[in-house]
């Protein structure tokens, strides 16, 4: 820290040689985030002093809040809902785990999840103490059912599906899930971060929802595909009771229990997220998430006319490919774990950005 501080123009002069050093999102075509909706930003202005954490003097943030709880809630088939506003997936699938533990007590607990399952549980089963029984994927890249089945046993407390998966956009048999969570009595999971704000907008989907009556909660991330702006995710929960489970008390606050998992939450995500939800409705987002998803499908096609062959059709707007060849700079995308090369078709990856990434993987591979 300086002795004395530096004038307004020499602090935005450092800010902005650091902010040019950024990856221009004309170029970004392996990130989940997108550039956030004009309203996204209006809105979190508003709000960009309110804490959450402390509800009872921000009645209108928190108000706020409980609107796009009730707002996702009704999305997903569960119009009775309970949740919260969290900092994105990673948060909301600890929670969910937490409660998993709380509410079905095993001596040594375990979960059942997917080998396509986010990073955030390795995370949160090691601050838990919860082993995880990791099930491989079936020929399309979706969990194994068969294999789910027989990885439970007496002291699994929790199964976990994925709509949407991070690295292959595909949708777990929810369903299937759902039925062996019930006949075994267990906590179940859907890790929907991405795909929860795609897949409620496609002509035709399998349910992933709490249409699928075992379903316990839901994760979803608006600073996605909702294009708020971060950090903007939200744990939806089916029963009040399970979220009750990680209450604690908070006696020098406006409210006196809590059960998030952050202290101070920012209210402006929260408006940003909800005012989009608003302003575009159900047609707007159908009118965008179409768009992603004619994208993906262009991609596909110009990637195989270059020898890029898909590894797999996805669900969601996710596309990956066996790399015959090379990537050319500037352009940014990333691999899965299996090697595979993988593109994200986000609302910032509009057609013209695809054609010209088409046309300089032409040139580099000609």
């Amino acid at each position: 820290m300086h002795n004395q501080g530096c004038s307004e123009e020499e602090i935005f002069s450092f800010l902005s040689l650091k902010r040019a050093e950024d990856t221009s999102h004309d170029y970004i075509l392996s990130s989940m985030c997108t550039v956030p909706h004009p309203i996204a930003v209006k809105a979190h202005d508003m709000f960009m002093e309110t804490n959450l954490g402390d509800p009872g003097l921000f009645k209108g943030t928190a108000d706020i809040e409980q609107a796009l709880v009730q707002r996702l809630g009704t999305l997903f088939h569960g119009p009775d809902a309970c949740g919260y506003a969290t900092s994105g997936g990673t948060e909301s699938n600890i929670q969910a785990l937490r409660m998993a533990k709380a509410c079905k007590k095993k001596h040594r607990p375990n979960v059942v999840l997917p080998e396509s399952v986010h990073f955030s549980f390795r995370k949160a089963c090691d601050m838990l103490g919860i082993d995880m029984h990791t099930v491989p994927l079936d020929a399309e890249y979706r969990m194994d059912a068969g294999a789910a089945e027989k990885a439970i046993d007496k002291d699994t407390c929790c199964i976990v599906g994925v709509a949407g998966t991070t690295e292959y956009g595909m949708i777990d048999p929810i369903r299937e899930l759902g039925e062996m969570a019930g006949d075994h009595d267990l906590f179940f999971h859907v890790d929907a971060a991405f795909g929860g704000m795609v897949i409620p907008f496609l002509d035709h989907h399998k349910p992933f929802d709490f249409l699928v009556p075992e379903v316990s909660s839901l994760a979803v991330d608006p600073h996605k595909m909702g294009m708020s702006t971060i950090p903007a995710g939200c744990l939806l929960v089916r029963e009040k009771e399970m979220l009750c489970a990680l209450s604690i008390d908070t006696p020098y606050l406006s409210v006196k229990q809590e059960f998030t998992l952050g202290g101070t939450r920012p209210g402006g995500p929260v408006a940003g997220a909800l005012a989009v939800l608003d302003y575009l409705g159900m047609e707007g987002m159908q009118a965008v998430v179409q768009g992603c998803m004619k994208n993906t499908w262009r991609l596909i096609d110009g990637m195989e006319t270059f020898g890029f062959a898909r590894v797999v059709t996805p669900d969601v707007n996710v596309a990956t490919f066996n790399p015959p060849g090379k990537i050319p700079l500037p352009w940014r995308v990333s691999c899965t774990r299996k090697g595979h090369l993988r593109i994200v078709c986000m609302p910032h990856v509009h057609r013209d950005i695809i054609e010209k990434f088409l046309r300089d993987i032409g040139e580099s591979n000609a």
